[in-house]
């Protein structure tokens, strides 16, 4: 059975369940994405991975921390591309991020030790950048998840061809229309705004598991009889005329370089409390000497 993929939408669409840090609650557990998201894309050198830029991002956090920042942030690396690690930050707007940007700058303690945290962090880097996304509800479907308990993003990015944006728009609304018949389907999509090339969209499916990743080809089968013979076919021609370009990559949230909600942490300490390898392992050393010591 093919994937998505093949018919344009990767299987972002066909997976399902999107929703991309706190804004507001919709229902019990699941969190609504936020109207504006800042992503930063830190790419590492060969061998700065894992332990050593976990370090690194540590400072980041107990700054913050020690700040009692109210601004947040998600951190996930990459399980497929080229190694990198992608912080999500959420706003209610661009002016929140502008309030956001001043009130740090005003803060003598923090910046100082941001700018300490981002000098060591910046020997570990090959490249950095960053982008702002704005959420387009038009082309989501039931948007919401339960972000605490979550695992992993599967992001597809999708770049339209100039003067191709009402193929698009046809195309995305056609996925839409389908998997409304199909109860579990939902996803959120955002478009870039700022920092990447015109007629960006990502598409962003979190999952608990990936497991879910191999249930979800049944989806695909019942998405292609909702569309018939030629509603596929359609989608074949307004694939081919309005994309670019398209790819997807999986990425697992990284617990110890992000600085999430107390709400996220009191759902599920266990995993945002999680110590990285070495630290536990110094901890229990610690613990077994003071057992002897006894």
């Amino acid at each position: 059975m093919k994937r998505l993929t093949e018919y344009v939408l990767v299987g972002s669409l066909l997976l399902g369940g999107v929703s991309t840090l706190v804004a507001q609650e919709k229902s019990e557990g699941a969190h609504m994405p936020p109207k504006v998201l800042n992503v930063t894309r830190e790419y590492t050198k060969p061998g700065k991975s894992g332990a050593i830029h976990e370090k690194s991002e540590g400072a980041f956090v107990q700054a913050r921390r020690a700040a009692k920042w109210p601004t947040h942030y998600l951190a996930m690396d990459s399980l497929s591309g080229k190694p990198r690690s992608l912080f999500f930050t959420a706003y209610d707007s661009f002016e929140a991020m502008e309030k956001d940007a001043l009130a740090t700058q005003k803060n003598a303690s923090l910046s100082a030790a941001l700018d300490r945290a981002g000098l060591a962090d910046g020997e570990l880097l090959s490249e950095i950048d960053m982008g702002d996304f704005a959420f387009r509800e038009e082309y989501s479907l039931r948007p919401g998840a339960d972000m605490p308990h979550m695992r992993y993003f599967e992001i597809s990015a999708f770049h339209v061809r100039p003067g191709h944006e009402k193929d698009w728009d046809t195309l995305v609304k056609m996925y839409k229309a389908a998997f409304e018949k199909i109860p579990d389907a939902h996803w959120t999509t955002y478009e870039a705004v700022y920092g990447r090339t015109g007629g960006t969209y990502i598409v962003i499916t979190p999952m608990k598991s990936t497991s879910e990743i191999d249930r979800s080809f049944a989806q695909g089968k019942q998405f292609e009889a909702a569309m018939g013979e030629e509603g596929m076919k359609k989608l074949g021609e307004l694939s081919a005329a309005s994309l670019e370009s398209s790819e997807t990559n999986l990425f697992a949230f990284n617990p110890r370089m992000s600085y999430v909600w107390d709400e996220w942490v009191k759902a599920d300490p266990a995993f945002w409390k999680s110590k990285p390898a070495h630290a536990a392992a110094a901890s229990k050393k610690s613990e077994e000497k003071s057992e002897t010591k006894k």
